[in-house]
């Protein structure tokens, strides 16, 4: 037993034999810094000796982050935003949209979205453009809204003059081949039988909000092709729309990550003096309607048990949107809305992240989370430049129809009420952070220069919006909710419609105090 503590006390301590001195030669080592062996004696806290002193990126106030903007001669715009990286977002966004074809088919301005990047006077094919593109690593994309076409490419900065000479082309040149305008009808005929297929009915919905809230005028005019269009629109309309809406005073070339200088050098040798495919630079015949707010109700029977998209059964629900209009984004009354609309929030039973995305927004407290039958209750803003569109839309099974309507306009009513300041300043908060997080992508900052100097000449930075968010008061909030109140209202209902209150029901339910739908009585049930 002795022997065997014996031996436990020397693994403990450590006999002598295991406590021999390591053996040294030469002279005494130095502790090596991560500097590398090169400079042993260097700590990390001096510079190296022979390395060049680093010059280090600086904010000198906001004169970094201004956009700049210049006007050239044949009154095309030009706007750049400086930006840290190697590659640069730069495009041509049109003051054109669906809102200018009431003097043409509805449609137009889809066919031009399909047909952009094809063929032009310098490229035989879209393939060959985005040959071209590659080699400066770069990608292209075209969209078009009610009141603006944006066509945009990413590419290497320093591809610059090939990108804007491309983007001149494209705009300026296309070709607009027989067999191109055939695989564009192709194109939209797909898209409008999608569009009618989809379980998620937002798209179709915002389409027949405005059509109800702007009956045949400016934005409520049809974003998409109508069928019965498909086969009417040819190179002929087209060129006589892109004559009128396509000339350099309508025209921003923004870009983000390029020196201003070089861009407007671009612009000179590419998008002045250049004579367009269509023959003329002055337009002869342009749609100056302002919009003119009817409201009114757009119905769409449908039945909406057979929409899943895979085996699994797909509930049957009824869509309603109901919309108010608000104001213009060149409006003073534009940040408010845009308070209020964040507010409000709102979102899916099922959505990912969680019910509604916004745990603290009315719609979910007052609506997802007391109404367990309702699915969907979401807040929408539409701002265009002379009007505005603040929409709630909703969905439940069909038999609750009525009982989810009364609902929606209480939530209308009470936003005139009394608003609390710490939801006001949640909601403020996350406006912000959402506007300065979308603004670190380099593409968001490219649409969001070329949309504000499109409509303004110049643009608002970040920091100058937060302010104006910032400045919001209760008091604000109120007044512009009893201001949209005043007007009639606009709904859009989609699904199985039975139980629908009728419009006048829905009018006299803003008009009251608690926001409830007049009594039915019925004989039979």
């Amino acid at each position: 037993m002795a022997a065997v503590v014996l031996v436990a006390t020397q693994l403990l301590r450590g006999s002598r034999s295991w406590r021999r001195p390591r053996l040294r030669f030469g002279a005494p080592a130095y502790r090596q810094f991560s500097s590398g062996g090169a400079y042993p004696n260097v700590p990390l806290s001096c510079p190296l000796p022979g390395v060049p002193t680093p010059i280090f990126a600086t904010v000198d106030g906001q004169e970094k982050f201004e956009t700049k903007v210049t006007t050239l001669e044949n009154g095309l715009r030009v706007a750049s935003q400086n930006k840290f990286g190697q590659f640069c977002t730069v495009g041509i966004l049109i003051n054109s949209g669906s809102r200018y074809e009431a003097k043409y088919l509805s449609g137009i301005a889809h066919f031009l979205e399909k047909l952009a990047f094809s063929s032009t006077s310098r490229f035989d094919s879209k393939d060959e453009i985005l040959l071209t593109l590659e080699k400066h690593g770069g990608i292209c994309d075209c969209q078009t809204s009610r009141d603006t076409t944006m066509y945009a490419v990413s590419a290497d900065s320093k591809g610059l003059d090939t990108v804007v000479g491309l983007l001149a082309d494209v705009v300026l040149h296309p070709r607009l081949t027989d067999e191109e305008i055939e695989m564009a009808r192709m194109a939209i005929q797909f898209e409008l039988e999608d569009l009618n297929m989809r379980p998620d009915p937002e798209p179709l919905l915002t389409e027949m909000i405005h059509e109800a809230a702007y009956r045949e005028n400016t934005v409520g005019l049809h974003r998409f092709c109508p069928t019965e269009n498909i086969v009417k629109i040819d190179r002929e309309m087209l060129h006589s729309y892109l004559r009128n809406y396509y000339t350099a005073e309508r025209m921003v070339l923004a870009g983000v990550g390029v020196e201003h200088d070089h861009l407007v050098e671009c612009a000179r040798k590419h998008l002045v003096g250049t004579r367009p495919a269509w023959g003329s630079q002055t337009a002869v015949d342009v749609d100056r309607s302002v919009a003119q707010y009817t409201g009114g109700v757009i119905k769409l029977e449908r039945d909406m048990s057979n929409i899943s998209p895979g085996p699994a059964p797909f509930p049957e629900l009824t869509h309603i949107m109901i919309g108010l209009e608000s104001c213009s984004f060149l409006e003073g009354d534009f940040i408010p809305f845009a308070v209020l609309n964040m507010m409000m929030g709102g979102g899916g039973s099922f959505s990912a992240g969680g019910p509604g995305k916004g745990m603290f927004t009315r719609l979910y407290l007052n609506v997802l989370n007391r109404h367990h039958w309702m699915y969907n209750a979401t807040a929408y803003h539409h701002s265009y430049e002379d009007t505005g569109l603040l929409c709630i839309h909703a969905s439940a099974d069909p038999r609750q129809v009525r009982e989810m309507v009364e609902i929606i306009t209480k939530e209308f009513i009470s936003m005139a009420g009394t608003v609390d300041v710490v939801e006001l300043e949640r909601a403020k908060t996350q406006l912000m952070s959402m506007l300065m997080m979308n603004l670190e992508s380099r593409p968001v900052i490219f649409e969001d220069v070329g949309r504000q100097v499109l409509a303004t000449r110049s643009r608002k930075l970040p920091h100058e919006l937060c302010a104006l968010i910032r400045d919001v008061k209760p008091e604000d909030i109120r007044r512009v909710a009893s201001k949209m109140l005043r007007g009639k209202p606009a709904v859009a209902a989609l699904g199985a419609l039975a139980e629908l209150p009728s419009y006048e029901h829905i009018q006299a339910a803003l008009s009251s105090r608690d926001g409830r739908l007049p009594r039915m009585y019925r004989l039979f049930r």
